[in-house]
């Protein structure tokens, strides 16, 4: 009787976890599996290579995928760096004006992107805010940031030091005050309880957060599509010209598994951080 009871606990369980399944192999697994399929489908309809050569042996193309990973790494790098030194400010700062900051620190998540970008372009342009106000000055200051990789960085910095540093605020947060003055009561300075404690305690923090930036820089559209130089271009706008301008399936399917490589390291590097345990906690 018990083994029945087993048994149709399993299925009950079998049956409930379905609907979600189903859900998620009409949604996601079988149009991944039939982009994978036709990315190998080549101008006769038999399979080929030829849609992953291209991207591999065309200039344009190879300068769109090291364009990518060059706007990527900047944005990871400044991001991390102004996002820790502003988690830093906030964690062990007592001021009104960190805690004006640590209320408004998340206030550009919330203005929408195209609002944002929009700003960011009026302010930047060879004509907008800051050529004006130069010009008050007879000064004729052109930033030069529209449709080149540092207009992209500067916008991406917008939306990712927020999140970046929600994430090394919660980290910092974990590391207890307690051990912060032991180490100071053991004579170690400010730049050895930040090189000794503080970073190490918090590294698992900084390789997540980076990796999530880099993902979401791999397949942004919506930023390099309005601020970016039209060539080289960022992956994400150049599988939509293959799709809407070209209306070339293959090749967009065929980039768009190009792009989930990219991202797959980003995701290994999170899932080894994730699982690997610190040096100190092993000991």
């Amino acid at each position: 009787m018990q083994e029945k009871k087993k048994k149709s606990r399993t299925w009950v369980g079998y049956l409930l976890v379905c609907p979600a399944f189903l859900v998620m192999l009409a949604v996601v697994i079988i149009p991944i599996c039939n982009s994978v399929l036709l990315s190998f489908q080549g101008e006769d309809g038999g399979l080929t290579w030829d849609n992953y050569l291209y991207f591999l042996t065309d200039d344009a193309s190879i300068r769109n995928i090291l364009f990518t990973l060059k706007v990527a790494v900047f944005t990871i790098v400044l991001a991390l760096f102004i996002s820790y030194a502003l988690a830093l400010y906030l964690r062990f700062s007592t001021s009104r004006v960190s805690r004006l900051v640590g209320h408004l620190y998340l206030l550009p998540r919330f203005v929408p992107s195209m609002v944002a970008v929009y700003a960011v372009i009026n302010i930047v342009k060879d004509s907008g805010l800051i050529n004006r106000i130069s010009l008050l000055f007879e000064q004729n200051i052109k930033p030069g940031f529209l449709f080149d990789d540092k207009g992209i960085i500067l916008v991406n910095l917008w939306f990712s030091i927020p999140f970046a540093t929600m994430m090394l605020l919660a980290g910092l947060s974990g590391v207890s005050d307690s051990l912060v003055e032991s180490a100071r009561d053991a004579g170690a300075s400010s730049r050895q309880i930040f090189t000794k404690l503080l970073l190490p305690l918090t590294f698992k923090d900084i390789m997540i957060t980076g990796t999530f930036i880099f993902m979401s820089q791999i397949g942004a559209f919506t930023i390099p599509y309005l601020v970016g130089p039209n060539n080289p271009k960022m992956l994400g706008v150049a599988l939509f010209q293959q799709q809407s301008s070209y209306a070339d399936y293959p090749k967009a399917m065929a980039l768009s598994v190009i792009m989930f490589l990219l991202c797959s390291v980003g995701a290994v590097l999170y899932i080894w951080t994730s699982l690997k345990d610190p040096e100190w906690a092993e000991k």
